[in-house]
């Protein structure tokens, strides 16, 4: 029996909201059905306000039906995994390069508002300031499942330091979050990978400059390469590597299982970093943050680019509108193919 008590508990908490759901939806169907018969009431004054009241009655039943159909889905894939969210400076030279830094510290403080652990793998300074790409591993309940809403490319519109002219820059930042795995789930035999080393560049001291620390790994039957320099230790930047690659290779897995589901998801990817293709605006000269695939707009963007709990407000709501949209899909799909 004690064994048996966790899968009952994890029962009883996937079974409670449903139940409640249950509850409020037959609730409003009591109410509408009562209505609908107040309607036809002799005394005109109770029918013509039940009329009234009827409109709305109904609309909250489809809300109620809507969300209690939404607790019968089952979770979703990975969402209660930690992630790795690498960045990278897109289109727009080294004003994208700053950008891409401070996207990066974003994704810090939002981590540390939620509670969970940031921990930097891999980082290319810049030449002229920020970063050209780093890549983080972000760990704690649920990092992949909200985090992954920031995948795809994000723009920023702004007068740079360096303009002198005053005029508006548009530049691009790439992100892109996978699920993060390990060498033995991915059962990746050390035959299949080939371990290079050599010279880190840039940042980092004259030890990391002058000794063969940096590594890259090349999983050979699929060609998924991944590199660490970050580290002092050749031991360090090996494990950070295979951390990164396992993310990499699981993702590829994670996308196949999808499509060989008919999964409407579309997958993940930074894509070409192409001024027209984005997610998300960040318009400094109108205060505004708007994403484009769900709406939501935001008029406190230095809040939210400096404040860690502005920016897990602005996030959480934009996370939480993206879900509903694709649980909203997700219900749709099921629906359309009975």
């Amino acid at each position: 029996m004690q064994s048996s008590m966790p899968a009952l508990l994890q029962e009883y908490s996937r079974l409670k909201p449903m139940a409640e759901h249950f509850e409020l939806f037959t609730a409003s169907t009591r109410e509408l059905r009562d209505l609908e018969q107040l309607c036809s009431d002799a005394d005109q004054a109770v029918a013509s306000l039940a009329r009234q009241e009827l409109a709305l009655a109904k609309h909250q039943v489809r809300q109620r039906e809507e969300a209690l159909l939404l607790t019968m889905l089952p979770e979703e894939e990975d969402v209660q995994r930690a992630a790795i969210v690498e960045v990278r400076a897109g289109a727009g030279g080294a004003e994208a390069a700053l950008f891409a830094a401070q996207l990066l510290d974003l994704y810090q403080r939002f981590a540390r508002s939620k509670g969970w652990d940031f921990e930097v793998l891999d980082v290319s300074p810049a030449d002229l300031g920020g970063v050209r790409t780093a890549s983080a591993a972000v760990s704690g309940d649920g990092v992949f499942g909200r985090m992954r809403y920031e995948a795809g490319v994000h723009r920023v519109q702004r007068v740079p330091a360096t303009e002198t002219m005053g005029r508006v820059h548009t530049s691009t930042a790439s992100v892109v979050v996978l699920p993060d795995a390990n060498q033995e789930e991915m059962a990746i035999k050390d035959s299949d990978l080939q371990i290079d080393t050599y010279r880190a560049s840039g940042a980092g001291g004259q030890h990391v400059n002058t000794t063969s620390s940096a590594v890259r790994i090349t999983h050979l039957p699929t060609g998924t390469v991944a590199t660490c320099s970050d580290q002092r230790s050749q031991i360090k930047n090996r494990a950070q590597a295979m951390r990164v690659l396992c993310a990499r290779l699981y993702e590829q897995q994670r996308l196949r299982r999808q499509e060989a589901t008919a999964s409407e998801r579309r997958a993940q990817g930074a894509g070409n970093a192409d001024r027209n293709e984005r997610i998300r605006t960040y318009n400094f000269a109108q205060d505004r943050i708007t994403d484009h695939r769900c709406g939501v707009v935001h008029h406190n963007l230095e809040e939210v680019m400096v404040s860690g709990d502005e920016a897990a407000e602005s996030l959480d709501e934009i996370h939480d509108a993206l879900a509903w949209a694709s649980r909203l899909q997700a219900l749709q799909s099921i629906v359309q193919n009975g």
